[in-house]
């Protein structure tokens, strides 16, 4: 329900964009027990209050929420819209070309994947894709829209060696057995998406480890926008800053300074100047360049950090006015970042993801 409340405010920020892309936008969503309320501050030329009902039902239905005994129905619920105007305090911040908040925002890029991203969070992305894939394509029908996974890599030498454990909970119909759910959920959707060579004698594979999943979405558990943070950059193998991306538009370096951080970090490793690469940017409210940059490769580099941070700073324009034009952030559709991670999923083409073919420092 977190992941269906971030599609809701990504949607509603969509929204505004395609209407005028210079939209400053700041929505939250919360959902539960047929009830969805958003609130939030927007300052648009584009008057949109009135589609925003539909935008809501919309997201709701797409992600399979059409009826009551599957824990929402995108039909029927209450709704509250509690959006107003941004400050005007903020607004003058962000008009003149500075931040619209402090905050820390990290990238993160490594060869463990084609992806450049850690082994754990990219299969678990993919356990859940490919779990959403099945149930829609009607190969196991009796999956609901609820799902969730994690996955444990077991490292030698920094290396990812074997898979050690596998969890997935997914909502399923109460006609359905145990038995039956977990000879599935191993035959479509597990064996699929890990590679049989790091699965061993010792891989755990735990589904529904509580039980039975009958009961899920909005009625088992309340959404609320931002609180799945590290499920949608690194699954915990860098540092977070706090800020969470999904309803907010790019003026606001939560979101922008992470996009261009993972950039610039996918870009290190992918041109062999790094093994592992983290990047760190921090701004101040009201001041357009970032207060600080930071360049880690944990000991796999082969050039020096500090000639990199220097070149970044010489040839990449890092304020927030710079990252979206650079990045084209006032025409991505950000409610496909909403699941399965913002970053790694190279299939959406996201503007942070297309590394240039020179390095661009």
């Amino acid at each position: 329900p977190d992941k269906v409340a971030d599609q809701i405010s990504d949607a509603i920020l969509d929204l505004y964009l395609a209407h005028d892309p210079f939209s400053k936008v700041a929505v939250e969503t919360m959902i539960t027990h047929q009830n969805v309320i958003v609130a939030g501050e927007i300052k648009s030329t584009a008057e949109l209050m009135g589609k925003i009902p539909d935008t809501v039902k919309s997201v709701i239905k797409d992600i399979g929420y059409i009826d009551k005994s599957l824990g929402f129905d995108y039909k029927d619920f209450q709704f509250q819209n509690l959006i107003h105007k941004q400050s005007k305090n903020i607004n003058y911040s962000v008009e003149k070309g500075g931040a619209g908040d402090q905050g820390l925002m990290f990238g993160y890029a490594c060869r463990e994947t084609p992806e450049f991203m850690p082994m754990p969070i990219m299969l678990a992305h993919k356990l859940v894709h490919q779990q959403s894939s099945v149930r829609k394509d009607g190969i196991l029908p009796w999956l609901g829209p609820d799902a969730k996974s994690q996955v444990t890599v077991e490292y030698v030498d920094g290396v990812p060696n074997s898979v050690k454990k596998i969890v997935l909970s997914t909502q399923h119909d109460p006609t359905i057995i145990n038995h039956e759910i977990k000879k599935a959920i191993t035959n479509y959707i597990i064996t699929p998406v890990i590679p049989s060579h790091m699965i061993n004698s010792n891989t755990q594979i735990l589904i529904n480890p509580g039980g039975r999943f009958e009961i899920g979405g909005p009625e088992a558990d309340t959404g609320v926008t931002g609180r799945k943070i590290i499920v949608d950059t690194y699954g915990g193998s860098c540092p977070h800053g706090g800020g969470a991306f999904s309803g907010k538009d790019a003026t606001k370096v939560d979101r922008s300074g992470a996009y261009m951080a993972r950039f610039l970090a996918k870009n290190v490793v992918s041109k062999n100047i790094a093994d592992r690469c983290t990047i760190q940017l921090s701004y101040a409210i009201g001041k357009a360049n970032p207060v600080s940059l930071m360049v880690d490769f944990h000991g796999t580099g082969y050039k020096k950090e500090k000639e990199i941070e220097q070149s970044i700073l010489e040839n990449i324009d890092l304020t927030p006015s710079g990252i979206i034009d650079s990045l084209n952030l006032r025409t991505t559709n950000y409610k496909n970042t909403a699941a399965y991670g913002h970053f790694g999923n190279v299939k959406t083409n996201f503007p942070w993801e297309v590394v240039p073919e020179y390095f661009l420092c």
